[in-house]
């Protein structure tokens, strides 16, 4: 199976730390992040910031698949690298 789309890196908004490294399949915005594509995760697995704590997505389920929905406003995405 070939992987289409490309990888950004997802960050805090408040104090900058590294989230996620995440293959994102259509370009748009980014509403919630499928478990299965995230390709790096930085955090402890509790949807909270390592640094100031703060809460950036919640558990949910899409189409039988676990993602992490994200709330607005609380991630940075500082663009995408490769295929």
């Amino acid at each position: 199976m070939k992987t289409r789309g490309f990888v950004i890196k997802i960050y805090c908004s408040r104090c900058d730390v590294l989230l996620y490294v995440y293959r994102k399949a259509v370009p748009g915005h980014l509403v919630k992040c499928y478990v299965d594509c995230i390709l790096k995760d930085y955090t402890k697995g509790d949807l909270k910031c390592l640094q100031c704590s703060q809460q950036f997505a919640r558990l949910a389920k899409y189409r039988n698949r676990l993602a992490h929905k994200i709330i607005q406003g609380k991630i940075i995405i500082k663009g995408h690298y490769g295929k």
